[in-house]
């Protein structure tokens, strides 16, 4: 079941969804929105052949900030990794689906490939994939509406929430945008 307006506001007073900071007029009827922080990070031109999945590529992106008004330019088929100006926290019988606001898709902005879930137990801030699928730049302006978060709860509370140490949760408490850390799934 997708929370209602009502459950949100009961659920962040109980101190059960951490949306913070929460944004004036943020809350939706059934979402509620986060913003844009200012870094990115930027695939560099690489003399690589292609992404070896199983190796840490920490050198494959690079960190860029913006000032508060001045934009980061997202160019036509450009991606680059992003992050809320939230910190976002679930408990264990919530998960979230992260969206894009609709005015901003309908300019070809994407803010996220694959990753729009969000598990239960989750803390930190959330890395967006922000693709222009448009024919002319974008601009994003740090603080700026990105996005709208969307909750459901769970049959049961998860037996074993995202942060647990046995499952080697590679994003809990991540606070900038973090690139891939696949590499650490064939690391022994």
């Amino acid at each position: 079941m997708v929370l209602s307006d009502h459950t949100i506001k009961e659920e962040i007073k109980a101190g059960r969804i951490v949306v913070d900071p929460l944004g004036k007029n943020a809350i939706q009827p059934a979402s509620v929105d986060v913003h844009l922080d200012k870094s990115f990070l930027v695939f560099r031109n690489s003399r690589l052949p292609y992404i070896d999945i199983r190796k840490d590529l920490e050198d494959l992106t690079e960190k860029v900030e913006v000032s508060e008004n001045v934009p980061f330019m997202l160019h036509p088929g450009e991606f680059v990794l992003g992050s809320t100006l939230e910190h976002i926290e679930l408990p264990i019988d919530l998960v979230a689906r992260v969206e894009g606001k609709s005015s901003l898709g309908r300019l070809g902005l994407l803010i996220h490939s694959t990753a729009g879930y969000v598990d239960p137990g989750f803390k930190g801030h959330l890395t967006l994939e922000l693709s222009n699928v448009s024919n002319l730049p974008i601009t994003l302006y740090y603080g700026m509406k990105i996005g709208q978060l969307s909750y459901v709860r769970l049959s049961t509370p998860a037996d074993i929430p995202y942060g647990s140490p046995q499952l080697g949760s590679k994003y809990q408490g991540q606070s900038v945008p973090t690139a891939s850390k696949i590499h650490q799934d064939y690391e022994s």
